[in-house]
């Protein structure tokens, strides 16, 4: 039983997608991958995890946003997290 995630950021400021942002997967404090996203915005973080709580740390262009952090669940399957970014603010959502 094994997990794989996903990303894609957003700038939604410039209304594209936000290239070379650097992405982090923590797992009790330890780094388990860092990526940065593609020319389209997308970053494959990994493709065997184990089960279990993860953190995602993005490191956004936005002068306000500048690290933005989220805990997140993995049970097996597959997991899409897209961050959408903007100097005024930031949302994500368990995508597809």
């Amino acid at each position: 039983m094994s997990c794989s995630l996903s990303t894609h950021v957003l700038d939604t400021a410039a209304g594209r997608p936000a290239a070379g942002v650097m992405v982090e997967l923590l797992r009790d404090g330890d780094t388990v991958i860092s990526a940065e996203t593609d020319a389209d915005g997308r970053a494959r973080l990994a493709e065997d995890l184990a089960p279990g709580t993860y953190r995602l740390v993005f490191h956004p262009p936005s002068p306000f946003f500048t690290r933005v952090e989220l805990q997140v669940e993995l049970a097996a399957g597959h997991y899409h997290v897209p961050l959408l970014v903007s100097p005024f603010g930031c949302a994500s959502y368990r995508g597809s």
